[in-house]
């Protein structure tokens, strides 16, 4: 019961994705690294139709997701039978898509109802200070929630900019992702590192000076580009939020969501502390009483938040659905998609993936700091930060007071490479995909999948491998 109740706690972060747990026959060392090609599948379609057919995926990236889904349901139910396959989409779904998608959507709605009025100037200053502000933030609020909170304000501050790709984009590097790494409530996976007995303080305390080192470099490197471009386009010749004595203003409106916005954080938290001896069999799945209440709460205060935010707060946001639902959409297929892949890596050594587990550990037996780094870091990436935390965690022993201690650099570089390069893709991490498409319905023309690669390889990668030099050797 005490392990469900820590799977059940887990999901309740913002950006956990699935298979965290499986069924007792659902052995991960018997399956053929073929399982992944749906997986693979609906990350090239994210990645290559939106270049190539952008009408085309504009219109059925809902089909195409659930296509990769069934292209990997099928297949399985054919193979390991209708029960096991029946278990693991309904694990998929109630344990961990559907807490997903109720606290992105209480987030995204809360957030969408708190409009900063006043029509700010996106200038070099200004929006390093809105980056700086979203890092200390997000390690209190969870990346997502800091996302949400200041993507719109950074976006109409820089509306009258010739060039703002570079803006957007080092606020996923550094306000979704980076910026959650001091707290367990920054980011799921140092989340389940607390509920594995991993100190709450613990990840300031030891991680400190390397996320500092990351947001120090990243800001000032934001600054120097962004004062580059400032400099040399300037700005459109007509404001789209021109100047009026209301705009003038700087204050906020709907500011009650503030406190729903507390709310939110207060039952992730109470269900993670909260320790209760019930809970309810969903055909297979355990739902404990916690998370139930923290799911029934968070919908109630999305819909009290919808309905009190005033209809001029939704229209000065420009609030939509859409980039909710492309969200929920391609992450029903990527939460499907991915069991299989979950499963192999948890297989360890004796699983198809054996060779990246093995890679991490010395000719001496001893744990290698910048390999976990680099292997939680990459796969991280591309598949859910917190599960790939949780692999590598049991790799390194999965004992807390060791990793705590002895074994401290270990931990520390499993913590850092999972929240730090969540942001080299837009899949990465759930806020990423969620400001691109904000992004987008606001006009931007944000960069592609490769493209946004393009960006992280060229500053993200060699920040990476100099950090690997200065504190995971």
């Amino acid at each position: 019961m005490n392990r469900t109740l820590r799977l059940t706690a887990a999901a309740a972060l913002p950006m956990l994705f699935p298979a965290l747990a499986f069924a007792a026959d659902f052995d991960g060392a018997s399956l053929s690294p073929l399982w992944g090609v749906p997986f693979a599948g609906i990350l090239l379609s994210i990645a290559l139709l939106p270049l190539l057919a952008p009408s085309f995926w504009h219109h059925h990236y809902g089909k195409i997701s659930a296509a990769w889904a069934l292209t990997f349901l099928l297949p399985f139910a054919a193979t390991y039978g209708a029960g096991l396959a029946g278990m693991q989409l309904v694990h998929a779904l109630v344990a961990e898509y559907i807490p997903f998608i109720i606290l992105l959507t209480a987030l995204f709605t809360v957030a969408g109802g708190i409009h900063i009025r006043g029509n700010l100037r996106g200038a070099p200053g200004l929006n390093t200070a809105i980056l700086a502000i979203g890092a200390v933030l997000a390690s209190f609020m969870g990346t997502t929630g800091a996302s949400m909170l200041l993507i719109r304000p950074l976006i109409r501050a820089n509306d009258d900019r010739v060039h703002k790709v570079h803006v957007i984009v080092f606020f996923i590097f550094i306000v979704s992702n980076a910026g959650g790494a001091l707290t367990p409530l920054g980011d799921p996976p140092l989340f389940l590192g607390f509920l594995k007995g991993v100190g709450f303080f613990w990840t300031a305390q030891n991680i400190l000076f390397e996320t500092l080192f990351i947001l120090g470099v990243l800001l000032a490197l934001f600054y120097a580009i962004d004062r580059h471009y400032y400099r040399k386009e300037g700005v459109l010749p007509v404001d789209p939020t021109p100047t009026t004595p209301e705009t003038q203003r700087l204050g906020f409106d709907g500011a009650a969501n503030f406190w729903l916005l507390g709310g939110v954080v207060a039952l992730v938290l109470l269900s993670g502390f909260w320790k209760s001896p019930v809970s309810f069999d969903v055909f297979g799945t355990d739902v404990g009483l916690p998370g139930l209440v923290r799911d029934v709460g968070l919908l109630l205060i999305a819909i009290v938040s919808y309905k009190l935010t005033a209809p001029k707060v939704h229209a000065d946001n420009q609030f939509e659905w859409e980039p909710m639902a492309e969200v929920a959409k391609l992450f029903a297929g990527i939460f499907l998609t991915i069991i299989p892949v979950i499963a192999m890596l948890k297989a360890g050594t004796q699983g198809p993936f054996g060779a990246i587990v093995s890679a991490v550990t010395r000719a001496d037996g001893q744990p290698d700091p910048a390999m976990y780094f680099w292997a939680t870091g990459v796969l991280s990436s591309f598949l859910d930060n917190a599960p790939t935390y949780l692999v590598f965690f049991n790799t390194a022993g999965g004992d807390p007071a060791a990793l705590m201690t002895t074994y401290a650099s270990t931990l520390a570089a499993i913590s850092a490479g999972a929240v730090f390069m969540g942001a080299n893709t837009y899949i990465g991490n759930a806020p990423n995909l969620m400001v691109k498409a904000i992004a987008e319905s606001r006009g931007v023309r944000m960069p592609s999948f490769f493209g946004y690669m393009a960006w992280s390889v060229a500053i993200l990668v060699p920040l990476f491998v100099l950090s690997t030099f200065l504190f995971f050797r």
